[in-house]
């Protein structure tokens, strides 16, 4: 088991102290899956504000400055005669659901402007002032270009130009949205399957009980996901109000960490009330726990499994309530159909996997760079080092704890076209047969997600990970970077230091 250290960031509302086995494993998190926090919260922006008016008081300093910066107006025709052109950038600021193809305020269409990017306005409070002009290209926003903002809200249009402006960028604002989107004859484009993961505002609503969009049914469970018993799990004492615990070991087990027998899941499932026809709404502390059970309910058969995008930090970031009641769910008695009903989603061990890659499946690695050049294993379990004969890096995180290279600033998931285009550069393209793996399957979970949203087929995750291959010497391993390769750029460093904001609007 893993024994990595790890220690939260600072937070907006407080944990107590994590309680610590005998062996220095924190509870809450499986060992050989220790998770950390990257990035600290932001405050929230009407408290930011507040605070940098008050500081300005006390220091006779006056927020000027809007003014002189120069921030262009642009009307439909003129956003509809710029797509496509090589001198402007078009960016979206709003959130992820919003983006990926959730209807905004009640637009007959939704999803985004086509071409668009995303430069999401809440993620200037976790941007180091040293990384943004790096980070900002990393999103094709460069001072040669003119960007064109565009948002339905528009306190958060104005922020995110005016911080824009104050750099010294060409900046252009599109305040119509919900005109284009009302109008057939503008292209937009959206994410088949957007509703798989939801926003703050969605579960809330849900909870209140509307009916959100995409949710036509009328029973649903939310879980808080971490590894171990409730009563030991840290990441279950503050939780979103309803919430239950799911503990990931009612779906794997040592020594390979794979999906457990059918029939066990079976019975962790419905003792904890869950079944195929309920929605299942999933978050954790950090993405991988989620995901990885997401894939395996779909895989047992589960119709409608949510993602909540961001997590607890999210929800408490947008004001919503928390609380440290225990609840238990009450168990059920048939799951409803056979377990599993997706086996075709999984590729268990290497056996299969390497007959597979003979058929022209390519096997995506999703470990950190100096797991995948096979300097290290990422595991102290995991003896061996390297990576399946002929397997591709997908990108991944700093180490086995996390999945940077995914993750946007405020800790919500990557847009996946930018994943995608990451992947191009790897010969990994929509069409291709997938499967993601990585020590142990956690990790894979993210971009097999990702696939999901976008409605590719034929994708997959390889269970057994570098775990299961490196077990037996029937196997080909490879070490080094494939033709010497450097490490790509995952064009996502955004420092860890709280950002107050170079404008006035920040």
């Amino acid at each position: 088991m893993s024994l990595l250290s790890i220690r939260p960031e600072s937070s907006a509302f407080s944990f107590k102290p994590s309680a610590t086995s005998a062996g220095g494993r924190q509870q809450g998190t499986p060992a050989h899956h220790t998770l950390r926090r990257d990035v600290p919260r932001g405050r929230p922006a009407a408290r930011r504000l507040a605070g940098a008016a008050a500081l300005a008081a006390v220091l006779g300093i006056t927020l000027a400055g809007c003014d002189s910066q120069k921030v262009q107006v642009i009307d439909t025709a003129g956003l509809a005669a710029k797509l496509g052109s090589a001198d402007y950038v078009i960016m979206d600021t709003r959130d992820d659901s919003l983006y990926n193809g959730f209807h905004d305020q009640g637009a007959p269409r939704g999803g985004h402007i086509r071409g668009a990017g995303q430069f999401t306005t809440a993620w200037l409070d976790y941007i180091a002032p040293e990384k943004f002009e790096e980070f900002a290209a990393g999103k094709g926003i460069t001072k040669d270009r003119t960007v064109v903002f565009y948002d339905s809200n528009p306190d958060n249009l104005e922020r995110v130009s005016a911080e824009f402006a104050s750099r010294g960028y060409k900046v252009a604002v599109y305040k119509d949205y919900l005109a284009w989107a009302n109008d057939p004859a503008q292209p937009m484009d959206a994410f088949p399957n957007y509703p798989l993961s939801v926003s703050p505002q969605w579960l809330d609503r849900l909870m209140r009980g509307g009916k959100p969009e995409s949710y036509d049914n009328d029973q649903y469970m939310l879980f808080e996901v971490s590894w171990g018993p409730r009563e030991k799990s840290n990441a279950y004492m503050q939780h979103i109000v309803g919430a239950y615990h799911f503990d990931t070991d009612w779906i794997e087990n040592a020594p390979v960490w794979n999906l457990s027998d059918p029939k066990v899941i079976e019975q962790n499932l419905l003792k904890n009330g869950i079944t195929h026809d309920k929605t299942i709404v999933l978050y954790s502390d950090n993405q991988l726990a989620a995901l990885r059970v997401l894939w395996a309910l779909k895989w047992a058969g589960v119709k409608d499994v949510r993602f909540l995008n961001g997590g607890l930090r999210g929800w408490v970031d947008a004001g919503l309530p928390t609380e440290t009641k225990v609840n238990t769910p009450e168990p059920a008695e048939h799951f409803g159909v056979t377990i599993p009903a997706n086996p075709q989603i999984n590729i268990s061990m290497p056996a299969q996997a390497q007959a597979a890659q003979k058929e022209g499946l390519k096997l995506i690695s999703n470990r950190s760079w100096d797991e995948y050049i096979g300097k290290v294993s990422g595991y102290d379990y995991i003896p061996g080092k390297g990576e399946p004969k002929g397997a591709i890096w997908g990108f991944a995180g700093t180490d086995s704890s996390n999945m940077a290279d995914y993750y946007d600033p405020d800790n919500t998931l990557r847009n996946p076209n930018e994943i995608f285009a990451l992947w191009k550069g790897q010969n990994i393209h929509a069409g291709d047969k997938l499967a993601f793996y990585c020590g142990t399957g956690w990790r894979a979970g993210v971009p097999w997600f990702m696939t999901q949203l976008a409605g590719w087929k034929d994708t997959f995750i390889y269970d057994g990970g570098w775990n299961a291959w490196q077990m037996d010497s029937v196997y080909p391993v490879q070490k080094g970077a494939p033709g010497n390769m450097s490490k790509p750029d995952a064009h996502n460093d955004f420092g860890k230091v709280h950002k107050q904001g170079a404008s006035c609007k920040s």
